[in-house]
């Protein structure tokens, strides 16, 4: 990938993200909060995981 088309891919994410927190905060909250949750419950699982490997 050119280092221009990264720049530009880039910019367009960040203006994308900062469209939706501002036009819709709400939505934008609920998202995040599940994602979150989403990662939350991934390293829950590991931690499981490890410490079942060692008990």
């Amino acid at each position: 990938m050119s280092p221009g088309l990264k720049k530009i891919l880039i910019f367009g994410v960040v203006a994308l993200v900062l469209f939706l927190l501002i036009s819709r905060p709400n939505e934008s909250a609920d998202a995040v909060q599940t994602a979150l949750g989403w990662l939350r419950d991934g390293a829950e699982a590991i931690v499981t995981f490890v410490q079942s490997l060692f008990s």
